[in-house]
């Protein structure tokens, strides 16, 4: 088992890439949902505001460090995690481990008909990642026990919700002990990148860790969940100072 990195109360699990899909695929063989978050900066941010967000985050049983901030953070606290592990690219290291063994999905979120284009992409780009079925994010509260009934109905070993944070984190909490998925992960925005209707940064930017700067050029109106970047820095270096005069 990893070590947990205490990230302003958010307990992140001290893996690379490939030990967080040695974990992941693991959990395949187990008998009981297992919980995977990836919360970035602003998500830390918000479960700092919310106490029912933290313990959620908290209750996973991997939480994966998803953006540049996390890391720099991790640094910035003297406990340094190995690695940034996006959920999206994590997603995709799991699609390309379907060569190996065949893998059955389920797809939760997105606009009507945004599910089925990803769906669609990723079974032409990884033939063997089974997709089991779908549904779009736009649903009643009344309509869930129908949609819990679909999932289990289509025996997916793996149920990708993306439904924004940190509403789907609320959701795989609330409803993960009615559902048959060895493995709930919340993924965000991933299904309309998968479905073509939203891009990622160029490689290079996501790197040098301006992802952020990218989204914000192109989606001018997340300027406000954008202020929570610079309060995680100045709450990471409060909290290192602090320390520095505990000691």
């Amino acid at each position: 088992m990893a070590e947990k990195i205490d990230i302003h109360g958010v307990m992140i699990d001290n893996v690379t890439m490939d030990e967080a899909l040695s974990r992941v695929l693991k959990m395949l063989d187990g008998k009981t949902p297992n919980k995977i978050y990836t919360p970035n900066s602003e998500i830390i941010m918000q479960a700092c505001r919310d106490k029912s967000l933290m313990d959620i985050l908290n209750s996973a049983e991997l939480t994966i460090p998803d953006g540049a901030g996390v890391i720099l953070a991790s640094k910035i606290l003297g406990r340094p995690l190995k690695q940034k592990v996006s959920g999206i690219d994590l997603v995709r290291k799991i699609f390309e481990s379907t060569k190996n063994r065949a893998i059955s999905f389920f797809i939760l979120g997105g606009k009507p008909g945004v599910p089925e284009k990803a769906s669609i992409n990723i079974f032409s780009e990884f033939p063997k990642a089974k997709i089991a079925g779908f549904h779009h994010g736009y649903f009643k509260d009344s309509e869930v026990p129908d949609i819990i009934n679909k999932i289990n109905e289509s025996k997916a070993e793996i149920l990708l919700v993306g439904l924004g944070a940190p509403k789907q984190e609320k959701w795989i909490y609330n409803y993960a002990d009615k559902l048959n998925s060895k493995v709930i992960m919340g993924i965000g925005g991933s299904i309309d990148v998968f479905a073509g209707t939203a891009s990622l940064a160029p490689e290079f930017i996501r790197k040098a860790g301006f992802e952020w700067l990218y989204r914000l050029v192109r989606q001018p109106s997340r300027y406000k969940r954008m202020m929570d970047l610079p309060r995680f820095m100045i709450l990471t270096l409060k909290t290192r100072y602090f320390k520095k005069k505990v000691h």
